[in-house]
């Protein structure tokens, strides 16, 4: 049987076919590879001795502390933790 090239309902007939678009590079799927990535930033982080903390702010506060890190050219996390070890210093 012949296959027409604008024929693309007989999957079968394409599978070996070269397909545009980037290839598949890893065999996971998307959530569990964004799960072992999530675990080896934790394990990266536990072995440079960071520690975690989590807290809620307001979106102005928030928005502030973006804009403040975007004009230092650093993360919004780093720039937190400067401002705590400020806070910190001038309480001593």
């Amino acid at each position: 049987m012949a296959k027409a090239e604008s024929d693309r309902t007989t999957l079968d007939l394409f599978e070996y076919d070269k397909r545009p678009g980037r290839p598949k590079t890893n065999p996971l799927p998307r959530e569990l590879q964004l799960k072992i990535n999530k675990r080896n930033q934790l394990k990266r982080d536990k072995a440079r001795g960071l520690k975690r903390v989590e807290f809620k702010v307001s979106s102005e506060l928030y928005q502030a502390l973006n804009d403040m890190a975007e004009e230092q050219n650093m993360s919004r996390s780093a720039l937190i933790e400067i401002i705590l070890q400020e806070k910190l210093a001038t309480k001593r």
